[in-house]
């Protein structure tokens, strides 16, 4: 067994190092026709002749939905966990803040009454959220670890709890009527309506191209670097005179920010927003898919972020001897994380320095027996 996963892992090794030394026209032209695949797919048309890949027990342009939003999630998460290496456990909480940001200020049944248009609250939606990240980072980023983890678990538990018991958030009742996006075609027809999910789909697409390359960028400037040399060795990083403090800070805010777009998309989508969207699992859920992609890696975080999200709303419609496997889609996933710890812990496509890391540890054990 070991002899054939190590035979994979250098399979693997070796098309990272081939598609690295590929001319620059072959990576650009390879990108360009999978930007073009995921623009394509949610059309019947097309997804039709992809064999088992379209959802049987499920809108498949909805579940795509699902999943951009998820994509959308991992990559802010990411930024927090796999760059500055500090753990999140409450990441949806911040989800939640720009959902409900949209939805009070944009819904009739608000009791604000402001009905501003959707287009106009969400920066102010991904402005509050970033606020929120600050104002829960500023006193509490001096933990590590552990310590911090239990923290934004509990900030996560406040936002659901004051979602469900405060009259102004409306508890399970939610908001409803949630204006949708702009945008009309040629006839008067509204671009984003009720049932067609695909133009949705195609906006979270991409803002997420335009976010994966901001997040680009600032990860090969001096800000990424700093998020590197805290995620490697905090106290060396400050020994060496990076200000530790205020570039988690700004991790913490990113992130946040990119989790209130994501909730201002979904809330402009689902036209309705209440408490039961805002569960603890959900952030679970999110960073499970960070780890399972690979953290640290951008590109690992968007396959990890889609497949998982995918993976769980796969099982739906589909029997087993007469049982539902959708009743147990979270039982499939826990054992396939179990299994992916054990024999790839540094996730499906991790960066070149945690591969390395864990290269280097498998060599200790062997050494070692």
């Amino acid at each position: 067994m070991t002899t054939v996963l190590e035979r994979v892992r250098s399979g693997r090794e070796a098309a990272g190092e081939r598609w690295r030394g590929a001319p620059r026209w072959v990576r650009w032209a390879l990108l360009v026709a999978v930007i073009a695949f995921f623009y394509a797919l949610p059309n019947r048309e097309f997804y039709q002749y992809l064999g088992p890949i379209p959802t049987p027990g499920a809108n498949f342009t909805q579940v795509l939905f699902t999943v951009s939003i998820y994509v959308l999630l991992a990559v802010g998460l990411n930024i927090v966990v796999g760059f500055a290496g500090l753990l999140d456990l409450g990441y949806f909480g911040f989800f939640a803040v720009g959902a409900y940001t949209v939805a009070v200020l944009t819904s009739p049944s608000s009791n604000v009454k402001t009905l501003w248009p959707w287009l106009l609250v969400v920066p102010l939606a991904i402005g509050l959220t970033m606020l929120s990240g600050v104002m829960l980072g500023t006193p509490t980023l001096r933990l590590r670890g552990d310590y911090l983890a239990i923290v934004t678990l509990g900030f996560a538990e406040m936002i659901r709890i004051a979602a469900v018991s405060s009259d102004f958030l409306k508890g399970q009742r939610g908001f409803n009527q949630i204006p949708h996006p702009p945008g009309k075609y040629a006839d008067g027809k509204p671009f984003f309506g009720v049932l067609d999910a695909r133009p949705y789909y195609w906006l979270v697409l991409t803002l997420i191209i335009l976010v994966v390359i901001g997040v680009r960028n600032l990860t090969h400037s001096r800000v990424g670097r700093a998020w590197i040399s805290i995620r490697e060795d905090e106290d060396a990083a400050q020994l060496m005179g990076v200000p530790t403090f205020k570039f988690k800070l700004w991790a913490f805010a990113s992130g946040a920010a990119i989790a209130g777009l994501a909730g201002a998309l979904f809330a402009g989508k689902q036209n309705f927003v209440n408490s039961q969207n805002f569960e603890l699992l959900n952030s679970i859920i999110i960073l499970a898919a960070v780890i399972f992609g690979g953290s640290g890696n951008i590109v690992g975080a968007i396959v990890g972020g889609g497949l998982v999200a995918y993976m769980i709303e796969r099982f739906r419609g589909i029997e087993l001897f007469g049982v539902e496997l959708y009743e147990y889609r979270f039982l499939i996933f826990g054992l396939v994380l179990v299994v992916m710890m054990i024999f790839r812990p540094e996730g499906l496509i991790p960066n070149r320095r945690r591969a390395a890391e864990f290269k280097d540890r498998r060599k200790e054990v062997i050494v070692g027996e």
